[in-house]
């Protein structure tokens, strides 16, 4: 089979596609064939070395990248219950020492996978669970009730959409940051408010709510820009630990990390079904492509995920 890797940290150019023997399931696993795997933020800073730089992956001497995953089950470890060979899945690899989900193949535990959604393609299916998990784990931890206001920044992008349309499901006010040119695909995802990143945004969002929103989503990195626009006392939800601002008048700041819910990543699958989710694919490559996947995915303005597809 074949993996993407890295033996050395730096731009596109350090990918590696190699050919190695497939490991067996162990105990609980499912060996996953893979259809389509995208690209995320995540596995651009894994390249660079950013997340080892930040003590948040230990050293190694050959790294795999790839979160995401849609595909077949070719094989059942044992113990393993939920699925069958030949049952389509997606699922998140969340454990950054294993092998990646840019392969041919991939191992995960039965407990970070859920059905694909019947309703799209296999290849649609793959952009779904590290950005609509991260998404909803979000909601989930600014703690907002329904008619409560909420501000979501980068919310054309992958976690930023989802995260708009699972705000709305919760009956909750939205506003939305993000390019000019992109109004109207996030007020399409529901954002009841818009407003431009090119925009002061704590001034710009105290234009429309001028005591501070609930509580901030801040999925494009912006800190105490984003933070500016927050009552005292809400919630703000950090998806970059280094890029966290300080709590300050009484405000509430956490970190959502990630993780493999296959769970919930079910219900997730249940609402493209149900057609409450978007899923949306910039463009695909095969994976010995992979290097232009990350030039094109660094270069930004991208809506929309870049897929590998072995």
């Amino acid at each position: 089979m074949r993996s993407v890797i890295v033996r050395e940290f730096g731009g596109p150019e350090v990918l590696e596609l190699i050919e190695h023997e497939a490991d067996l399931p162990g105990p609980g696993q499912l060996s996953i064939r893979v259809a389509a795997s995208s690209v995320n933020p995540i596995d651009l800073s894994t390249r660079a070395g950013r997340l080892t730089d930040a003590g948040l992956m230990a050293p190694a001497a050959e790294v795999g990248l790839g979160w995401d995953v849609a595909g077949t089950v070719a094989a059942v470890g044992l113990g393993a219950t939920r699925f069958a060979v030949g049952d389509q899945v997606v699922g998140l690899r969340d454990l950054l020492f294993a092998g990646g989900a840019h392969a041919d193949e991939v191992l995960l535990h039965e407990s970070a996978v859920a059905p694909a959604p019947a309703s799209v393609s296999l290849t649609e299916a793959a952009t779904l669970p590290l950005n609509t998990l991260t998404a909803d784990r979000a909601l989930t931890l600014a703690g907002l009730r329904a008619g409560e206001t909420l501000l979501v920044t980068g919310a054309a992008g992958g976690v930023g959409g989802f995260a708009l349309e699972l705000a709305v499901m919760r009956g909750l006010r939205t506003i939305a940051v993000a390019g000019p040119e992109d109004e109207a695909l996030v007020r399409g995802l529901g954002a009841t408010e818009f407003v431009a990143r090119t925009d002061e945004v704590g001034a710009a969002v105290r234009r429309v709510v001028p005591g501070g929103v609930d509580a901030v989503i801040d999925a494009a990195v912006l800190g105490i820009r984003a933070h500016d626009a927050l009552r005292g006392g809400g919630t703000f939800v950090a998806l970059v630990a280094p890029f966290a601002p300080p709590p300050i008048r009484g405000t509430r700041v956490v970190v959502q990390e990630v993780f493999a819910d296959g769970a919930r990543l079910t219900e997730l699958s249940a609402l493209v079904d149900a057609g409450r989710l978007t899923l949306r694919v910039a463009r695909t490559f095969p994976l010995e492509q992979a290097a232009a996947a990350h030039t094109l995915l660094e270069s930004g303005g991208v809506r929309g995920r870049v897929v590998l597809k072995p």
